[in-house]
């Protein structure tokens, strides 16, 4: 039987150069249950490699963690792509290293990118800048998408910088994700220039939490059939017209 199921499918952890050194991933996804989240995605820039961590985690608590990440295109949009397994998002992650436009990482500059292990161990940073654009263009998410078994959205098309919006001026007409991410909708949808978007995508909004104070309380739910990967996909991954 189907059930609302609160959300948060956009986080950060400490491996993201801008998430804050707090966002372990023993405290992220902790924290995430303390505040009645169901269903939570961790999606660092460009990078799953907290993933392992975060999952081990929640295999102990009553809380479902989606593996995952936050590409960044050439065209400098960001795009959310979460899998049904962490083996495929770490496959994912490895394609995604390989087409990151290299840039060493100023610490001091943009933040430590720290890899850690389900007690919040360090166990690796990465050197080269996360939040770098990769040579993946917009065009190709979705595909790439279906071809490593994943699913992804556009994220955030209302924020001034790293948007699909802002990045090309326009939303594509044939646009094939069946998933928008807007971050104030309210706003967004305040004069009705958007309001047909309702009518053909699944609309969500997600913290994208740099910080343990991000971490919102459980007010954005989903219906879904089983609060998992199969059970979100099952409402997101098809277009409403």
């Amino acid at each position: 039987m189907a059930k609302a199921y609160s959300y948060d499918l956009h986080m950060h952890s400490c491996l993201s150069p801008c998430g804050d050194i707090d966002m372990t991933p023993n405290n992220l996804v902790n924290m995430s249950m303390l505040q009645g989240l169901d269903l939570i995605a961790l999606t660092d820039h460009n990078t799953a490699r907290n993933c392992p961590a975060a999952l081990e985690v929640a295999r102990e608590l009553p809380i479902t963690v989606i593996p995952g990440l936050e590409l960044n295109t050439c065209e400098e949009i960001h795009v959310v792509f979460l899998f049904p397994t962490l083996e495929k998002a770490m496959d994912f992650d490895s394609y995604v290293y390989k087409h990151l436009n290299k840039v060493e990482n100023r610490h001091e500059i943009f933040g430590e990118q720290i890899i850690m292990d389900s007690s919040d161990r360090p166990i690796g940073v990465e050197d080269m800048l996360l939040i770098n654009t990769t040579d993946i263009s917009i065009d190709d998410t979705w595909k790439l998408a279906q071809k490593f078994g994943g699913f992804c959205w556009p994220a955030h098309i209302d924020r001034p910088s790293n948007s699909l919006i802002a990045s090309l001026g326009f939303l594509p007409p044939d646009l094939p994700h069946p998933t928008l991410e807007v971050k104030k909708p309210e706003q967004f949808f305040a004069d009705g220039q958007y309001a047909e978007l309702y009518d053909k995508f699944h609309i969500i909004t997600n913290s994208d939490a740099h910080t343990l104070l991000d971490i919102p309380d459980p007010v954005r739910s989903l219906t879904l059939e089983s609060c998992d990967y199969d059970g979100l996909v099952g409402l997101l991954g098809k277009h409403l017209k």
